[in-house]
């Protein structure tokens, strides 16, 4: 099937190098002409894991391509997915002028009949308001367009295993013949007959994904519904590891007793500083402003946002403690990206911290394996490190901000005596507390027994 994709960033091209490799005709665009370029010369402008083989093996395939504009994108394809950016408006809600743009470019290009997807994250009712877009700025040109709603749920540092291997994909639609052509879409997918390059020569073993057929509003609200849901979890174990230092329990224990429960499982009970990136900070925004919008009290939700925002101020009030003045003194920070396998700083934990911890007045030396190109984008006054070693190094303290496993491995005995004290700050209660006293530091974490 000849497919297109609106918007080259981590949804869109795992999206369109993904649909590629199981068997489609995919031509990528984006309003990036720079990012474009990269594309063009075979290079991967963002770092996901296995990203780079999925887009090499589908050029080879001829299978995959990148447009220079919209327009020609939308005469490539008979069914196109909308994966550009829905970023959030200061009261919250979801910023859809990006939607709106392609609308209007579909609209007015077309020659021929199109279903447009949504494949971007977008508040319920979306659907219907791109509906009634493209037929107002088609109205000249007479070209049918249906609309569809199948949400991406992508995790950065997996996306590659979640496209091919999900566990449900949920097609909102208003008709039959949208749900034949996504089916069609997904039918390699549904019935594991493709080749993926990054799991030569076969894919492992997995069960087949669940095919979940709803209304396009009922989809839309499903994506918003389901990471909110995530990061309530979140919150929710940050709420009790705070109960968890006052009563000298600890939290590792807790959440692994409660998450063995099948009804609420081990997923995102997680303690530390918070859940960020772009998609479960604005999507918990969205789906707020979307309640009020309605009428709905999800004051809860409002509860377990700032329950998050508390955790940056948690994490600096541990190192007043534990270093009494912080103005002056060098601090090594461990990981900018908002999770690991990433080098995504969107709506990051980490570089909130350093925000604070610069507001301290520390001084910050900083490093992360893939994501210090971008942050000196957003943090140009700091000072990068090679390594996680020369971070640490003459530091007065260390803060775990991403939990890279790299960094379970480093020689902290090299980094203890290499240390103006050794103070470690663990935002990802990623280390051993035992192990890290034992090897003479003092180690603060979240939940856990000081």
């Amino acid at each position: 099937m000849k497919i297109s994709v609106i918007g080259a960033g981590y949804v869109g091209l795992v999206t369109g190098g993904c649909l590629a490799v199981i068997g489609h005709e995919v031509a990528v665009t984006d309003n990036d002409a720079a990012k474009l370029k990269v594309l063009e010369s075979g290079g991967v402008p963002i770092y996901e894991p296995g990203l780079d083989k999925i887009l090499a093996g589908a050029r080879k395939e001829k299978r995959l391509r990148f447009c220079a504009t919209t327009g020609e994108a939308t005469a490539a394809g008979d069914v196109i997915f909308i994966c550009v950016g829905t970023p959030p408006l200061p009261d919250g809600a979801a910023d859809l002028s990006a939607i709106d743009h392609v609308a209007r470019v579909i609209a007015t290009e077309a020659r021929s009949p199109k279903l447009i997807v949504e494949k971007s994250t977008v508040p319920a009712r979306t659907g219907q308001e791109l509906k009634r877009a493209l037929a107002a700025y088609g109205r000249k040109s007479g070209v049918a367009f249906g609309v569809a709603s199948n949400p991406e749920f992508l995790r950065e540092g997996t996306a590659i295993e979640d496209f091919l291997h999900p566990d449900r994909i949920v097609v909102g639609v208003e008709d039959e013949s949208a749900e034949a052509q996504l089916r069609e879409i997904y039918r390699p997918v549904l019935e594991r007959t493709f080749r993926c390059p990054v799991h030569a020569p076969a894919c492992p073993a997995a069960a087949a994904p669940a095919w979940v057929v709803t209304t396009i509003n009922s989809a839309e609200l499903i994506k918003h519904a389901s990471n909110s849901f995530l990061a309530l979890k979140v919150s929710y174990a940050n709420m009790v590891a705070d109960l968890a230092e006052l009563l000298g329990a600890d939290i590792e224990e807790v959440v692994r007793a409660v998450g063995m429960d099948p009804r609420i499982g081990p997923h995102f009970l997680r303690a530390g500083l918070g859940f960020g990136g772009f998609c479960l900070p604005k999507d918990l925004q969205a789906f707020v402003h979307l309640a009020e919008r309605s009428g709905a009290d999800f004051s809860m939700l409002k509860e377990a946002e700032k329950i998050n925002k508390r955790r940056i101020e948690r994490l600096v009030e541990k190192m007043r403690k534990a270093l009494w003045v912080v103005r002056g003194k060098q601090v090594g920070i461990l990981g900018l990206a908002f999770k690991p396998n990433t080098d995504d700083i969107r709506f990051a934990p980490a570089m909130d911290l350093v925000h604070a911890l610069v507001a301290e007045g520390a001084r910050i030396r900083a490093y992360d394996p893939q994501a210090m190109e971008k942050a000196r984008a957003i943090l140009p006054g700091i000072e990068y490190a090679e390594s996680a070693y020369d971070a640490a190094k003459d530091s007065e303290a260390v803060v775990i901000a991403t939990e890279w496993e790299e960094f379970r491995k480093l020689d902290w005995s090299k980094i203890r005596d290499s240390m103006a004290q050794p103070l470690v700050l663990d935002g990802r209660n990623f280390l051993s507390p035992q192990e890290m006293r034992s090897l003479g530091f003092e180690y603060h974490s979240f939940g856990r027994p000081a």
